[in-house]
């Protein structure tokens, strides 16, 4: 048998098994949207957990997972409307799913009657892991809510707005997909201007995505993963495929046009495209790689998602890509499209006349494009950082409609969410009394509630006899006394009648803290910072929306600089590894960090201040972003930025070894890959487009964060700045600090006449 025969049979082995595998994908992962869960956005195992723990079966403690808003006809102290609510609380308790509830026409409490005296509020929390409680509040949401009697009812609260998301990141990841597909197809047909070559970055795509959805379904079976990693995962992968495979049939298809047998020009495409591509892949998974460090669930779940889909993408664009064109050979540029395309033509002029006029006047080019990023990146000096709550969803969405009119209508929110303060050891009451008149002496706090009674300002308010009953009567008309009366008339599911669950007598002291900012805001946060310097008796636990975001604060400010670090080191190293140069690496670096500053200021600007909502489309303006996602959309965009940086310095360093001119090299070097990193980049930005179109708030962020990171790179920063810094380092670029071998496959192939093709 021939070399070429057993390297066809080969190719077919390839094809065949890389089928079975993918039908083998799909039937493990066609249930994976399923499977997904909305949460992880806590530090795991920080203090605010542990103290949500300890109270989470405490009647009317804690965040509760339902919230339904019951608007009354007339008011809801009528005797009709009051009865109806009655109803509704014991139709409420009495589902097989709900843990307890409170409700105001039970405790009375003046926090959970609306300002108006027309709505009034039914909590309940729900049993269950996260998953059960998604399909039971979805069963309860069409069961209880609109007309109930004289009563309109709209619900929201955590599993309502989990169980809401992830429906819509199902719809919405289905139309990213319609949308990016046909799209990309376009686009790909003007860069090959052939049919079949088009499609072969689209089939690579689409087992990327697939294996990636077995490999999430898997992971699902042995921890949770979030409901976002899929939508990032699925369009970073597809775009990744496309990319790779955009660089490597371009490649192939030049190698054939230089008349090489197909064999031959898929080994020299491997040989220089698909060194390349190695080490891209290498570099985005080891930016996927340090959201792993971060404590949060939801960044663990992109990054396993993120990783996944890189290395199949990579074995995909290595593996199968090559076995299917040495089958197809020249058949690669069958069903030409009509156009100005050839096949395997050189690259045009346009990119190295660019070059060449941009290092006549580096500075002339570099100190405005730079003055233009960093005044892009300024928005971002005054970011403010939330969590995310209802208002992930769109405005016009049942819970989040119904998460306004909570906020709007009721003080202090209702007092569903207040801050909690938990003693784990043991604390007598003449100390617990003493500590919460300390803490409600503190700025922003309205008022504490724990077991001796109620403080305000500063002062103990308590009553003989019933602790609980004493401090309610002191308590009257406060518009912030939710939370306390409403424990003491929570129903726990089957006893049938109030369960006496007074702050701090139920087996753990702890303190209830109304507050009078957003529950998820930075000002409650830092009123947590505050509360824990006062001097308590004993060790403690803030818990509730406040010290939720406060832990997270300081989780991501203590693993930030490790993180950076290992980004920073292992692309060093890679780099350096790639081309011989620890210069171009450090200006590598340099680059992609003022690129990532401009793409930030954008999304402060956008998603903060709320400007050019009309160009990426309806969400609502909180004044914040979600803390989560600077991180996770930093170590995407690094990871991505440099594989266009890759591309290009293996070109210019290609380049410069055969003239041993800086200048030239870089010309050279955009020449042959411009055109290809500015169409893969536009291929990028689309799939990224069409996940904007996302309804859900940070899936909008991802899609608008990540395409104007991408285009900027691969526009501004390598088409400009990077010729101009180039130019202006001149012979630094190539400084190192050990002698660099050339590559194996160029030791054996150098002498050949294509062993030193272009990309």
């Amino acid at each position: 048998m021939s070399h070429a025969a057993a390297l066809g049979r080969s190719s077919r082995t390839v094809l065949w098994l890389t089928a079975v595998a993918f039908v083998l994908a799909l039937l493990v992962g066609h249930d994976v949207q399923d499977r997904l869960v909305l949460g992880g956005t806590k530090p795991i195992g920080s203090a605010a957990v542990r103290a949500d723990e300890l109270l989470r079966n405490l009647p009317g403690q804690g965040v509760p997972h339902i919230v339904l808003i019951a608007r009354a006809a007339r008011s809801v102290d009528d005797p009709g409307d009051a009865a109806a609510g009655r109803r509704l609380a014991a139709t409420l308790a009495a589902d097989r799913g709900v843990a307890w509830t409170v409700s105001y026409w039970t405790t009375g409490a003046p926090a959970m009657r609306s300002k108006d005296g027309r709505s009034a509020l039914v909590t309940a929390l729900l049993s269950g892991d996260r998953v059960q409680r998604i399909a039971t509040a979805r069963r309860l949401v069409a069961d209880l809510t609109g007309r109930r009697g004289p009563l309109t009812v709209t619900a929201t609260g955590e599993a309502v707005i989990r169980a809401e998301t992830q429906e819509r990141s199902q719809h919405d990841l289905r139309t990213a997909e319609l949308i990016a597909a046909p799209l990309t197809l376009a686009i790909l047909l003007v860069v090959f201007g052939g049919v079949v070559a088009a499609l072969l970055p689209l089939l690579i795509g689409a087992l990327s995505v697939v294996g990636a959805m077995a490999v999430l379904r898997l992971l699902t079976s042995v921890t949770e993963i979030g409901v976002f990693a899929l939508s990032i995962a699925t369009a970073l992968g597809f775009a990744l495929a496309v990319d790779f495979s955009l660089f490597i049939v371009t490649r192939f298809r030049e190698e054939l046009a230089r008349g090489l047998d197909p064999h031959t020009a898929v080994a020299v495409t491997m040989r220089s495209t698909g060194r390349a591509m190695g080490y891209s892949a290498a570099t985005v998974t080891l930016s996927l790689s340090a959201l792993l460090l971060f404590p949060f669930g939801i960044l663990r779940s992109i990054a396993c998602g993120g990783i996944a889909i890189t290395v199949l993408a990579a074995v995909t664009s290595l593996v199968v890509l090559p076995a299917l064109l040495r089958l197809l050979g020249e058949r690669v540029n069958r069903l030409p499209v009509p156009g100005p395309w050839r096949a395997g033509r050189p690259a045009g002029r346009r990119w190295y006349d660019g070059a060449v006029a941009v290092m006549r006047r580096p500075v002339v080019v570099a100190l405005p494009v730079t003055l233009v990023l960093v005044t892009l990146g300024v928005p971002f000096v005054h970011v403010r950082f939330a969590t995310m709550d209802d208002r992930v969803l769109p405005p016009q969405a049942p819970a989040a409609q119904a998460g306004q009119q909570l906020r709007r209508d009721f003080a202090a929110g209702g007092g569903i969410a207040p801050t909690t303060i938990v003693l784990p050891g043991a604390a007598d009451l003449p100390a617990l009394s003493d500590y919460a008149r300390r803490i409600s002496a503190v700025p922003g706090v309205l008022r504490v509630d724990t077991a001796p009674g109620s403080a305000i300002e500063g002062s103990l308010r308590a009553a003989p006899g019933s602790t609980a009953e004493g401090s309610r009567r002191a308590a009257a008309g406060s518009a912030a006394e939710g939370s306390r009366r409403a424990a003491a008339g929570s129903t726990v599911k089957g006893s049938g009648h109030a369960a006496p669950a007074v702050p701090g007598r139920a087996g753990v002291p702890h303190l209830t803290v109304t507050t009078a900012y957003e529950p998820y805001s930075m000002e409650n946060s830092d009123l947590v910072l505050r509360l824990r310097k006062v001097g308590a008796p004993g060790p403690v636990l803030i818990g509730g929306p406040g010290g939720n975001l406060a832990d997270t604060r300081q989780g991501i400010g203590d693993v930030l600089p490790v993180a950076l670090a290992l980004i920073a080191l292992t692309t060093l190293a890679l780099i350096t590894a790639l081309t011989g140069s620890i210069v171009l690496a450090v200006k590598a670096l340099v680059m992609n960090a003022l690129s990532l500053t401009a793409t930030f200021g954008v999304l402060v600007h956008v998603f903060q201040d709320g400007h050019l909502r009309g160009l990426v489309g309806d969400f609502t303006v909180t004044g914040s972003i979600d803390i989560l996602m600077p991180s996770m959309i930093f170590c995407v965009a690094f990871g991505l930025s440099m594989d266009y940086e890759i591309f290009l310095l293996s070109r210019i360093t290609e380049e410069h070894r055969r003239t041993g001119d800086t200048v030239t090299a870089v010309a050279r070097g955009l020449q042959h890959t411009g055109r290809l990193f500015t169409s893969a980049a536009v291929v990028f930005a689309v799939v990224m487009a069409a996940l904007a179109t996302s309804t859900l708030t940070p899936l909008k962020m991802i899609g608008v964060g990540l395409a104007v990171a991408v285009l900027l790179d691969a526009t501004v920063i390598r088409a400009l700045l990077v010729p101009a810094v180039m130019r202006l380092a001149g012979r630094a670029n190539w400084w190192s600090p050990i002698r660099r071998r050339p590559p194996l496959g160029e030791r054996r192939h150098g002498r050949r006449a294509h062993g030193r093709a272009h990309l």
